[in-house]
């Protein structure tokens, strides 16, 4: 038994050691983690916050436009559907470059 508490002795001696360089290592680790973490919430929420902000910007030009007392929205969407169906049907004449055709 006298034999055996040098080599515990050293085992205790190398061991305590390592470990604590271990444990300091993983603390290391565990920081950089948090920072990355950290860092990429930061940027995320400034992403949402850009986004926030252009969806309320849009919202007040949507209530603006909706509570504006001179804006005939009915007439604005006929006046769209006409000028549509003018597009579909193709009034007009083509020209024809190739043989230089004036208007």
């Amino acid at each position: 038994m006298g034999e055996l508490i040098p080599i515990v002795a050293i085992i205790m001696g190398c061991g305590i050691p390592i470990t604590a360089i271990w444990a300091k290592h993983k603390e290391k680790v565990a920081q950089l983690q948090v920072d990355a973490t950290a860092q990429n919430t930061a940027e995320r929420a400034a992403q949402y916050a850009s986004s926030v902000q252009q969806l309320e910007d849009r919202v007040r030009v949507l209530e603006r436009i909706v509570t504006d007392k001179g804006y005939d929205v009915a007439t604005q969407i006929e006046a769209l559907r006409d000028q549509r169906a003018v597009d579909e049907a193709g009034s007009g004449v083509t020209l024809d470059f190739a043989k230089k055709e004036n208007a």
